[in-house]
């Protein structure tokens, strides 16, 4: 038992006896999870030489991961929140270590497509984290906590580009998934030991039919946003899989508002705080996503082309990596304001550093300083952003559901990215300039794209504007039984 003085519980019923230590466990999950985004990048060009395939199958590698971690992040959250969050934290993390071995002894293609989806299944490590942090953990802590555990989507992304260059530039290629699994199998041990398991859990039978439901249309939905650019975006296929999303999703959702245990609680979705959430978290994906994919072609493009830096991949993990540090940074801060003010001005806020910053990209791109300072200024309006997000999501969902919404808003990042991924590729591939017989990006076409990025953190600042004010919580009164659920800056 602890020496330390009482403190009120979490939703849970209890305290754990090291608060920090679960926080910093569950950030380490995160990470280790997140680093996933990045971990093929550097041996993308490769990959169709290592495992004797062709260019298009090769990238499966990677649109298996996100197609596997669309479906995982809101089907583990419902579970999570049924079954127990710390149970279904473990399983995660137990998938990625599977994927990251079959990765490892891997030399073919399809081989490396089942590990890295089953490497996307662990997706919802973070919403999980969130989640046990809510129940868990005290009412004073809570603030910091989710928007440290929000950031760690972002550290590990940005942490892990300089990691796995190293390593694919020093070592065979499949050091790469060793590596992963190490990590996965240190921050399985760490959850085992040290984070409890939440008593708040939410009854009712499993709705298969609605995750079935849900697997099919956002598949179609992002393999036709992933491979639209490759097929031909006025492609039958193509095409058709936008309509099977469209039929899929209506579908799937007048099925979900009419079963009594559904997958997604919609009625919740829709009202006003989790709805606008969830619009502007599209917006901070594709602005988040949009520079990640700018930046790596400005320092690698050949020095020639007037505006390109000739940089290695190497340098380029460099250069990201203090986003990730500064997102990591500014969460205390987001935090601090979110308490203070609300988590709806502190999305405000960040939706304006990022605009700010793309406008910095547009002027300032031509040392590699520049990219440096206009990465942390974006990391910095994104660690206030993610840091805002999970509070507004807990202060308008029962904790019974917690973990469902947080998935969910994850969800709605991810398809920001997707969306991100795509409109980037047919900018920079229709804007282009010829050198020594090669068609490469042009600057304009990198200007636009900041441009554009910078509109996606300005929509994201309008919507959530429509977002409730925050109005403190009242004290309660010194005898009164203390029922309350614990809330990461209430908003009415």
């Amino acid at each position: 038992m602890s020496d330390a003085p009482v403190r009120p519980a979490g939703a849970g019923g209890s305290v754990p006896s090291r608060p920090g230590a679960v926080v910093a466990v569950l950030a380490l999950a995160g990470i280790t999870v997140s680093l996933m985004q990045t971990l093929v990048i550097p041996i993308v060009p490769e990959l169709p030489v290592y495992l004797h395939a062709s260019a298009s199958d090769a990238a499966w590698a990677v649109t298996a991961t996100l197609l596997a971690a669309a479906v995982a992040t809101p089907v583990t959250g419902r579970l999570g929140d049924m079954f127990g969050k710390r149970r279904l934290l473990l399983v995660s993390l137990v998938l990625l270590v599977a994927g990251s071995v079959v990765c490892a002894l891997s030399d073919a293609l399809i081989p490396m497509i089942v590990g890295r989806a089953l490497q996307g299944l662990a997706a919802a490590v973070v919403p999980l984290g969130i989640s046990i942090m809510r129940d868990e953990l005290p009412p004073e802590k809570l603030a910091g906590s989710t928007a440290l555990m929000s950031a760690s989507l972002g550290v590990g992304g940005a942490l892990g580009l300089p990691a796995a260059a190293f390593i694919a530039d020093h070592y065979d290629w499949h050091v790469l998934f060793w590596t992963s699994g190490a990590l996965g199998v240190v921050a399985f041990g760490l959850v085992l030991s040290l984070v409890p398991e939440s008593g708040v859990r939410t009854g009712g039978r499993f709705d298969l039919v609605g995750a079935l439901g849900v697997a099919v249309g956002l598949v179609s939905l992002l393999l036709a946003i992933s491979k639209g650019g490759d097929w031909g975006w006025a492609s039958g296929t193509t095409l058709g899989l936008f309509a099977l999303a469209v039929v899929a999703l209506v579908a799937w959702g007048f099925f979900e508002l009419r079963t009594r245990t559904p997958l997604v609680d919609l009625r919740t979705t829709v009202r006003r705080q989790v709805l606008f959430t969830n619009l502007a978290s599209i917006a901070f994906g594709f602005s988040m996503f949009a520079m990640s994919l700018v930046l790596p072609q400005l320092l690698q493009l050949p020095t020639q082309t007037g505006y390109g830096l000739g940089r290695s991949m190497m340098t380029v993990g460099l250069v990201m990596a203090p986003q990730g540090l500064v997102m990591m940074g500014f969460a205390p801060v987001s935090a601090a304001i979110t308490k203070a003010r609300g988590p709806k001005v502190t999305l405000m806020i960040g939706a304006v550093i990022v605009a700010a910053g793309y406008g910095l990209n547009i002027v300032l791109m031509s040392e590699v300083w520049h990219l440096i300072l206009v990465s942390c200024v974006i990391g910095a309006g994104v660690g206030f952003a993610y840091g805002a997000m999970p509070a507004l999501i807990m202060g308008a969902v029962p904790p019974s559901e917690t973990a469902a919404a947080n998935s969910l808003n994850t969800l709605m990042r991810s398809i920001g990215t997707s969306v991100a991924s795509a409109v980037t590729g047919v900018i920079l591939a229709q804007m282009t300039i010829s050198l020594g017989g090669q068609a490469l990006p042009s600057q304009n076409g990198f200007k636009v794209v900041m441009a554009i990025g910078a509109g996606a953190a300005v929509l994201a600042f309008v919507l959530a504007s429509f977002l409730p004010r925050h109005r403190p919580p009242a004290p309660a009164p010194a005898c009164a039984p203390t029922t309350a659920e614990p809330s990461a800056g209430t908003v009415a």
